[in-house]
């Protein structure tokens, strides 16, 4: 049965679960296409779609832009056991012939939802030059790189820490434990840098936070130099100090109530997963050698910051519920809630496990999804990110940067993102410098 449109919409705004499913690859994906699309393409509809579609009888809304894909595809899902497996009518020229807004790039959501972040809390920030201008007088500056280890490796700035997004609020403290440091937090383009620095602010760290404007972006337009192949990091295992951990778990666990997040046990996580009617994807928001070291048996891999980053990969079903886990050692408790308190405001039926032990994270070694490796996308059928990389050309750069701006205004005439931006911050959790040992 043909899907209209104003179908989806309808489906969207009532919160039903739902897949748009891109059939095209990356590339033509990110040129043009629905806010809420996902981008799944025929070659990997095999692999993936059963972790990213994971219930069967899911409405499934297939298109193409004219390629004449949605047949076979529909096919191989129904082959697969899928039995609600729909066609969007007039494919993406039908959606644009109804007025529907067209985004460009990849991850659009979460880039959509940090721009209306910062645009609704003022998220603070500093141009490249400012803070150029403080690593050359010398001044103590936590510069902080929310973005994964290898993407730090690729490119830095000039003295800054990898500490990826969830795991912020674990080591700021310990990172900059003068309240008087400024803490800069970097991404490569705006979504990370914006996301990781209003998490500190709502959090109510102690010292000056900013984003660093445009991220390494913003760095290279403005002449300066990045750093390459370094390894600095916060512990990617932990341990932060316990006082540290405290206070960092005390925030965080404050801001997924306030936001709505739900706090769930071992028990409710059961009868969750016996529920045949709702779609349910459970993540481990750790690092890589934290999950791979041991992790529940029914969680996935996806560290907190690359979540929020990457909802249409890690949950495709729009409407689904996510359940969030971060280990059981003494350190839990801080990266799940934070990262459930961002997905509940972007509309996420989220909750996060709480008081299951250590004991219980039986599962070793990396993510496979039903046995098989996560494939990359083939080099030729993916999307050049223009932030990605050392060598991508300026005004790429610069039209990338343009393109984000204007998100915020595109929501506004899509109406179908279901955000909303938690207001005001908490108060600064107690703090004192820590001892040495």
């Amino acid at each position: 049965m043909d899907w209209t449109p104003d179908d989806v919409r309808t489906a969207l705004l009532a919160r039903r679960e739902i897949a748009l499913v891109d059939l095209r690859e990356e590339h033509p994906f990110a040129q043009a296409h629905p806010l809420w699309a996902v981008q799944l393409s025929p070659l990997r509809l095999e692999a993936d779609a059963p972790w990213r579609l994971p219930r069967r009888d899911v409405d499934l809304v297939l298109y193409d832009d004219g390629e004449g894909l949605v047949d076979a595809a529909a096919a191989t899902l129904a082959r697969m056991g899928y039995t609600r497996v729909h066609r969007l009518a007039g494919g993406l020229d039908g959606w644009r012939r109804r007025g529907g807004e067209l985004f460009r790039d990849v991850n659009v959501p979460s880039k959509a939802f940090g721009e209306l972040v910062e645009h609704e809390r003022g998220t603070p920030s500093l141009p490249a030059e400012a803070v150029q201008a403080m690593l050359d007088r010398g001044e103590r500056v936590a510069v902080l790189d929310a973005r994964r280890f290898d993407e730090f490796r690729t490119m830095s700035i000039p003295g800054g820490t990898s500490v990826p997004g969830a795991e912020l609020l674990l080591h700021v403290r310990d990172l900059a434990p003068d309240p008087a440091t400024p803490v800069i937090v970097n991404c490569a383009g705006r979504t990370r840098s914006l996301i990781g620095a209003q998490s500190l602010v709502n959090a109510g760290i102690p010292n000056p936070v900013h984003a660093l404007r445009n991220g390494t972006i913003g760095w290279l337009l403005a002449g300066f130099t990045l750093e390459h192949g370094q390894t600095r990091r916060a512990a990617p295992a932990g341990p932060a100090s316990a006082q540290a951990t405290a206070a960092a778990r005390q925030a965080a666990q404050a801001l997924a109530d306030r936001a709505g997040a739900q706090r769930i046990d071992a028990e409710q996580l059961a009868r969750w997963q016996a529920d045949p009617t709702r779609t349910l994807y459970c993540w481990d928001v750790r690092q890589p050698e934290a999950y791979e070291a041991g992790h529940l048996p029914a969680f996935g891999h996806a560290p907190g910051g690359q979540l929020v980053q990457e909802t249409d990969v890690f949950a495709a079903v729009r409407g689904a519920r996510i359940v969030l886990a971060d280990g059981g050692g003494d350190d839990a408790g801080v990266r799940a809630p934070m990262t459930a308190h961002w997905l509940a405001q972007m509309g996420w039926d989220v909750a996060w496990l709480d008081g299951v032990p250590a004991a219980a994270h039986t599962a070793t070694g990396p993510w496979r999804p039903h046995g098989q490796a996560v494939l990359p996308t083939p080099h030729a059928q993916r999307y050049r990110r223009p932030y990605e990389g050392t060598d991508a050309p300026r005004a790429a750069m610069q039209a990338y940067l343009d393109w984000e701006f204007g998100l915020v205004a595109q929501l506004a005439r899509d109406g179908t993102h279901g955000f909303r931006v938690l207001q005001g911050c908490a108060q600064s959790a107690p703090w004192t410098t820590p001892t040495a040992a």
